[in-house]
């Protein structure tokens, strides 16, 4: 098994100081782990190595053929390269998604961005589009400020569940840590009731 961590808080995880999405993500991957002793892990740590937004010279490398790119160019495609192959060898994805103004960060959606190509990891044909990452189970952990679940206002678990079921990824599972920033019990609370959620979702 091979489980790909992406981690797509702004803040880096230090001593178990900072992220909370970044550390229940981590436990999570963790306890994937134990059950499997044999599973290759590959974190990308979307703070420490930030991928470029996508521009109009993304646009313009992209839609280059390959033997007509420059350096520049061919270096551009090579880094999304890169991080498509990551998510396709991957068998389990878990994503580490703080809630940001009501969506999810920008590091996570230029990775969204990097990993969403036409003919590679989605095409169009007769019947519309059809999403070719496919037989992966994806797990999102979803820190927010607030208690978002379930309401108007959480614009993260219906985007996701449209652009990876858009890629293929259908089998989504989320957890969720609320009330972080409503004071210290509420935090407690919500970081308890995540790991209580991680621990089903294992266990299931």
């Amino acid at each position: 098994m091979h489980i790909l961590q992406i981690n797509s808080s702004a803040r880096r995880l230090q001593d178990d100081q900072g992220s909370v999405s970044t550390r229940l993500a981590r436990e999570l991957t963790a306890g994937l782990q134990a059950r499997h002793p044999d599973a290759r892990v590959t974190v990308r740590d979307l703070a420490a190595e930030p991928l470029p937004v996508l521009d109009e010279a993304t646009l313009g490398a992209l839609f280059t053929p390959a033997d007509a790119r420059t350096a520049d160019q061919a270096a551009r495609v090579a880094l999304n390269d890169g991080v498509i192959a990551e998510l396709l060898s991957a068998d389990v994805v878990v994503i580490g998604a703080p809630m940001i103004n009501f969506n999810i960060s920008a590091q996570l959606k230029n990775w969204i961005d990097a990993v969403a190509r036409a003919g590679v990891t989605f095409k169009y044909g007769p019947q519309g589009a059809e999403g070719l990452v496919t037989g992966k189970k994806v797990y999102v952990v979803s820190s927010r400020g607030g208690v978002h679940r379930n309401q108007p206002t959480d614009q993260i678990t219906p985007y996701l569940r449209t652009v990876l079921g858009f890629l293929g990824m259908t089998d989504v599972s989320f957890v969720y840590a609320e009330g972080l920033n409503m004071g210290p019990e509420a935090a407690e609370r919500g970081v308890t009731e995540a790991r209580a959620q991680i621990t089903e979702l294992l266990t299931a």
